[in-house]
This record gives structure tokens, sequence and C-alpha cells, in this order.
């Protein structure tokens, strides 16, 4: 075989190297023409290797994420075995007018970028020459009958994206906002409605108060009872249904059938976990030259970016800066990073999760076993920090409650799953599909799965869990809780603009299942108040201000109050039944005086939903550590009195 001898990567011979590199500056000239002169603003030409065989570009790229090739001598190589010229992107910029004229987000997910253009020859700069079929089919699908040539060449595979940032910068900025569809986002919630609506509500609460406070006081314990009772049913069907109905895990995916899977893991402010976070990634049990794992950072996120400079990323872990703009939300910071994404399957995690080590390999089983309607897969949340106080602890209850019993069981029954903000992996043509997140939706996560229900895919909840940081101040639980309450508002009130395209699009079944969860949800944190009055009727106490006495009706109804109190214990109970929560079981009970701070944010929530809705009051992470993470020097155990005073410490 001759030197000149090039192959495609199917091993399909293809043109003389002469005609595959050529100089950038002229056009292909016949076979008889002289050796090109190399630009010298080009890195010198290599000459072509042998055979170009995909299976030799998956063994660099694995070297190259395991940290055995450094990034230049992997450019090097794939020049090698390609017979494409590496070019300095920094020294030879792309042709910003050339550039524009493909889409951006295409050219981001094959990592490549028009570079230059001679008389009818494209010149494309890439970093992955595997998928540059792929990359052409999708940037020049139609091109009339005499498209033009293209050629590729080599790139840093970050020179590349920052150049097409900053090319499609406007572009991008804009699909940030504007990915939903205006009838399914909250970001036309004006401050003109939110003034109408609340000064519309008070009218009516005062006009009925001055008027018959009674009746106005019978109606609200009527919805407050209302709400407990749908509660409780849908919670214990659920409940009833997931244990009832156990599911096989799949069979392992063949580890030449493991999909790519990109990571987005927004952060801001995070340099606390900022040096543990790789850490705790780095113990996923993946191949690395199928992880794409992107740290999402604001633009004026200046102490994470430091933080993250003194950890020493890996090949496979790269950072992705978000153009300051309003609203500052993840889920605005997530749609930014979704287009410099390579993946098939996109997954979310948080900054200060510890996802179990085959839990990817769960999701990509858990996707070959699905059915193509299934768009997401949701591992369950727990907290490694659960004994850390009182309130980790009931936090704790609440969570496995809902992971481990109620959101499978719900899947299970065929409603529409409002996903948690992490853990959560999603086919990427249905996510880009239904529009990815709400940008202005502070509960991006219940929002999506709002959103692909309607859109007929499916939800499914798979055996892994993700170990999170439980807020452990009272003040920090009031404003995460807030802000997720004030989403719940904000995605009710988006997809009950039109209840009847809603009925539409989920059906009577799903439907009723929307209701049964917001409105319950909605209605129980706001008026729990009225509910806690039942305990003073089990005694016999009369509540003349609201006109409720202690009657047989009543006290009917307070016993059954007391039912649907031990019911939410008993399913707190069976949800830590396992050995690493049966230490929670004592605390079952002071979920009673857990609750009240939910009410607190739930009015916290309607607050901010009239004046500052698209707000998002972060959450503080990296005050507690795993096991895993904990330093090697020992530290003193605290206190008792320490721990009760972290407690409440305001």
């Amino acid at each position: 075989m001759s030197s000149q001898d090039l192959y495609n990567l199917d091993g399909r011979p293809r043109s003389r190297a002469g005609d595959a590199i050529g100089s950038p500056g002229r056009t292909a000239p016949p076979d008889h023409r002289p050796e090109p002169r190399p630009d010298p603003a080009v890195l010198p030409f290599i000459p072509p290797g042998p055979a170009d065989r995909p299976e030799r570009i998956a063994d660099l790229r694995a070297d190259h994420a395991e940290g055995r090739l450094t990034g230049p001598r992997l450019l090097t190589e794939l020049a090698a075995l390609t017979g494409a010229q590496p070019v300095d992107l920094g020294l030879t910029p792309a042709d910003p007018g050339l550039a524009r004229r493909f889409d951006g987000p295409t050219c981001l997910r094959h990592e490549c970028l028009p570079w230059r253009q001679t008389a009818d020859t494209i010149w494309i700069a890439t970093a992955r020459p595997e998928r540059f079929d792929r990359a052409l089919a999708d940037l020049m699908p139609g091109t009339g009958p005499h498209p033009p040539e293209t050629r590729m060449v080599l790139a840093d595979r970050s020179a590349i994206q920052s150049g097409l940032a900053k090319v499609h910068g406007p572009e991008l900025q804009r699909r940030m906002v504007t990915r939903t569809a205006p009838e399914l986002s909250a970001r036309h919630w004006s401050a003109l409605d939110r003034a109408g609506l609340s000064v519309l509500a008070l009218a009516v609460l005062a006009a009925i108060l001055i008027s018959n406070p009674a009746a106005l006081a019978r109606f609200l314990v009527a919805g407050a009872i209302l709400a407990l009772v749908v509660a409780s049913v849908t919670k214990l069907s659920a409940a009833i249904t997931h244990l009832l109905r156990p599911e096989r895990p799949p069979p392992p995916c063949p580890e030449h059938l493991l999909p790519v899977m990109s990571i987005l893991v927004p952060l801001y402010r995070e340099d606390r976990v900022a040096s543990v976070l790789p850490r705790r990634l780095e113990r996923l049990d993946y191949p690395r030259a199928r992880l794409d794992v992107i740290f999402v950072l604001e633009e004026s996120d200046d102490v994470t970016r430091a933080a993250l400079a003194a950890a020493a990323l890996p090949p496979w872990i790269r950072i992705v800066t978000v153009p300051d703009g309003q609203p500052r939300t993840k889920p605005r910071a997530m749609n930014y990073a979704l287009d410099f994404c390579i993946g098939d399957i996109i997954g979310i995690y948080d900054a200060e999760d510890a996802p179990e080590p085959d839990q990817l390999r769960k999701v990509a089983a858990g996707f070959a076993a699905a059915s193509g309607e299934t768009a997401c897969l949701q591992g369950a949340l727990d907290y490694y920090n659960a004994a850390e106080n009182w309130i980790t602890r009931c936090f704790t209850i609440e969570y496995n409650t809902w992971f481990r019993l109620v959101m499978p069981g719900m899947a299970k029954l065929g409603f529409a799953v409002p996903l948690g903000g992490t853990t959560a992996f999603f086919r990427r043509d249905a996510l880009e599909a239904v529009g990815a997140w709400d940008a202005h939706n502070v509960t991006e996560d219940a929002d999506l799965g709002m959103r692909l229900a309607r859109a007929g895919y499916r939800t499914r909840v798979i055996d892994t869990a993700t170990g999170e940081e439980a807020s452990a101040r009272p003040v920090s639980w009031v404003r995460q809780r807030s802000r997720w309450l004030k989403g719940y508002l904000m995605t009710y009130a988006v997809h009950m603009r039109r209840p009847r395209a809603l009925l539409r699009d989920l059906g009577p079944w799903q439907f009723l299942g929307f209701q049964a969860h917001f409105l319950t949800a909605i209605l129980h944190f706001a008026l729990a108040p009225l509910l806690w009055l039942f305990w003073l009727v089990i005694f016999g106490v009369d509540l003349p201000l609201i006109a409720i006495d202690t009657g047989p009706a009543m006290r009917l109804l307070a016993t059954a109050f007391l039912g649907f109190e031990l019911l939410v214990m008993t399913l707190g109970a069976i949800a830590t039944r396992g050995p690493r929560h049966r230490f929670l079981w004592p605390w079952i009970p002071s979920l009673h005086l857990y609750w009240p701070m939910g009410t607190l944010a739930m009015w916290k929530a309607l607050v901010e939903l009239a004046c500052r809705p698209f707000y998002w009051d972060k959450t503080e992470h990296g005050h507690t550590l795993t096991e895993e993470d904990q330093p090697t020097v020992p530290i003193a155990p605290e206190s008792s009195l320490s721990r009760v005073t972290k407690a409440f410490e305001m």
C-alpha cells in the first residue's frame, strides 16, 4: 500500500492524501500537482498513517479519557490516522461569516467549526474525525445540485467550542430562554398579571371575610379536608401499587453498546464542594471515553471557577461558561449547556451529589430495555447527612417516602411524574422535542415531567440512588422549600392556563393525577393550620371563631384526620425499613412538628410569586461531607448540646 493511500472509517479507500488535505489557501489541484506548501500559521503537516480504523480511534479516545494521552498528542495521533491537517484556531481563527451560515447547535453537538472557504471548497475543523460524515449529513442536508466540496482539518475541542460560542453567541443566548413553547412557559408571567391576580384574590377573600367570616372559614376548612383526603388516597394507592408490582431489573447493557452520556452539573457559588465533586464522580463505573461531564458555570462565578482550577479536572470533565443574563436560574444555565453536549443521553446532577458507582450502567440498561415512548429515567435521592440533626432526619423520612414509595407508584399507576431536580436522565431527542427546561420556572424538573407527559412520553423510576446534602438549618430549609413550592404554584398556573388543552394532552386519568398531586400539595401546605385545629377537636375543644362545634360529624372528621396522620407515619416506616434508615423510626412521630416549616415556606412562596417569581433562592452546600470525603485527620465528635444548638441555629 502506498503511503499516499487513505481509507474512510469503514475501510473503503478514498482520495489520495494530496486531495484530502491540500493547502487551506487554494483549491484541490489534479493528482500530478507538486506537494503543497503548508501555511506557516498552521501546525506542521503530518503524513497519513495506516488504514483509517474506527477501533484505533476508539482506543485513542479511551487513552485520552483515562489520562494516558494528552490533548495535543491525541490530535497528532488522529492526524496520523486520518491524514487531516491540524490547525491552531488561535493563530488562524475561523471565518465568522462562513461559520454563521451553519447551525450553531448542530456544530456544537458534532464538535465541528466551519473554518475557511476557498472557491468551491469549505474547510471544516473538527475534534472528532470519526463523526465527520455524520456531521456533514446534519450540517448540509440539502445543498442543491452542486454542493460545495468539503474538507476536514483537525482542531482542539475547546478551541472549537470557544469559536462557536463567540460566533453564535446571540443565537445560543436567545435559545437559553426561549426553548420552551410560549404557551407552556412561565416567561409571560408579567408583573401586571401578578398584581391583578393578587388584588382580585385579596378582594374576594376580604369581601367574604367581612360579609360572612364563618362561611369563609367553613369553605377553607372543607378545602383543607378535601386536599388531605385526596393526597392521602393518592399516596396510599401509589405505595400499594409499587409494593405489589415490583419490577425486575433489566439485563446489563453490553459494553460495546453503552451510549455516550452527557452529564450536566450546574454550579453557582459552590467553592465548598468544588474539590470533592470530581472525586465523587470519579467513583462512577462507566467507560470514560463514553462519559461527557459538563460543569456549568455562570460567567460571574469566579469563586467556583478558581476552586475548580485548583482541582485538576480529568479530560472527561469540562467547563461550559454561561453568559450573564436574566433570569439567573438553573434551567437557563442547563439550556445553554445542552447545546454543548455530545451524548444521546442527558443526565443531571447537583453540586453536592454523590451517585452510586453503578448508576450510569443501570441507566444504560434501563434505556436499552425501555420502549421508545420512555423519555426519562428518574433515580431516587437520599441524604448522606441524615443523622446530622432532627431536621435532616425528618427530611430523610420525607424524601424516602416520596422517592421509594410514592413516585415509583405514581409512574406505575400511569400518572404524569413530577421529576426530581437531579439524577434524571433523558433521551436527548425527546428532551429537545419538548423544549428542554423552562428558564423561568424555579421548579423546572416538575414542569418538565408534565411537558413530557403532555407530549406522550413516559417516565420510569429506576432502582438507583444519589446521595445529597439535606438542609440542616430552619432558614435554609424554608428557603429551599419555598422555591420548590413557588415552582409548583407556577407549574400549576402555567399548565392550567388552558384546562381543556391539558385534559386533551394528558387524558382524563393523568389529568386527575395532575390535580391530585399539584393542587393538593399547594392546598395542604397553605391550609395546614386549619387542619391542626382538629387536634383540639379530638380533645373536645369548641372552635366558635370558625363556627365549628364538636358534634358527632366533626368528631368523625377528627378521627379520620387522626387516621390520615397514622397513614403518613406508616408510609414513612415502610419507606425507611432498610438497614441504613431504620434508625429513623423513633423520629417519625415528630413529623408533626416538622410540617409547620412547610406552611411557612408556602406563604413565603405565595408572596414571592407575586413579587419575585423568577428569583432563585439558592441552597448553600458543602456543610457536610460523605464518609468517603471525610479528611483522614481525626475530628473530635460533636457534643449532643452542640447538635441540638445547630439544629435550631438561625
